[in-house]
C-alpha cells in the first residue's frame, strides 16, 4: 500500500503490525499516556503529510483519539471491528493482533470529510430506527456501526459520530437495510 500519512497508534506493537500490513509510517501515543510533545508531533504531521488515528477498539483507544481529534482538528480515522483485534488466546485486545488484510482494508475505508456536506441527524430518527430508546438498540447500533466502519459507540456517541463523519442519511439507511435483512 502507498499510504502518505502518518498513522497514529498507540504503542509499538501496533507500530509493527501496521508497517508490516501497509508499511506506512507511525506516531506511537504510549497508550492513554499521550503527552503534549507527541500532540506537537501529530499536528506537524498533519500539516506535513495528514494523519490517520488508526486506535484499539476500546475505552483507551477512543480516548487517545477523542483527545487527538480535539486538538488536532480535521484528522483521518480508521477503525478496526473489536472482533478483529482478539489475540489468539482470547486474552488480550489491540491492533497489533489483527491481520494484515483486515489492517489493510481499514486503512482502505479511512474517513476523510474535505469533500462531505455537513449534516445534521435527527435523535427521532435514531430512535426510529431502533438505535437508541429500544432494547436492541445496542445490538443494532453495533452492527450499525461495524457496516459503516466508524467504531463502535454508546447511543449518545452516535449521533456525534455520524455527524462528525457526515454519514448521509442514505449511507445510513443503507447500513439499517443490510442489518434488516440479516434480522429477517
Amino acid at each position: 500500500m502507498n499510504i502518505k500519512e502518518i498513522i497514529v497508534v498507540e504503542g509499538k506493537s501496533d507500530t509493527v503490525a501496521v508497517k508490516r500490513a501497509t508499511g506506512a509510517d507511525t506516531i506511537e501515543t504510549n497508550g492513554s499516556a499521550i503527552d503534549e510533545m507527541t500532540l506537537v508531533r501529530i499536528q506537524h504531521a498533519m500539516e506535513m503529510r495528514g494523519v490517520i488515528v488508526f486506535t484499539d477498539p476500546d475505552y483507551p483507544g477512543r480516548r487517545i483519539r477523542a483527545i487527538i481529534e480535539e486538538r488536532v482538528p480535521g484528522v483521518k480515522h480508521a477503525f478496526l471491528e473489536k472482533k478483529k483485534t482478539i489475540a489468539k488466546n482470547g486474552k488480550g485486545l489491540g491492533i497489533e493482533h489483527a491481520k494484515d488484510a483486515d489492517i489493510q482494508e481499514a486503512i482502505r475505508a479511512v474517513y476523510s470529510v474535505e469533500d462531505r456536506p455537513a449534516i445534521e441527524i435527527l435523535l427521532v430518527d435514531l430512535m426510529a430506527a431502533k438505535l437508541i430508546g429500544h432494547p436492541e438498540a445496542r445490538r443494532r447500533r453495533d452492527r450499525v456501526s461495524e457496516l459503516l466502519q466508524i467504531g463502535q459507540v454508546n447511543g449518545k456517541g452516535l449521533k456525534k459520530r455520524l455527524e462528525m463523519f457526515r454519514i448521509s442519511s442514505e449511507k445510513l439507511r443503507e447500513a439499517l437495510a443490510v442489518l434488516d435483512k440479516e434480522e429477517n
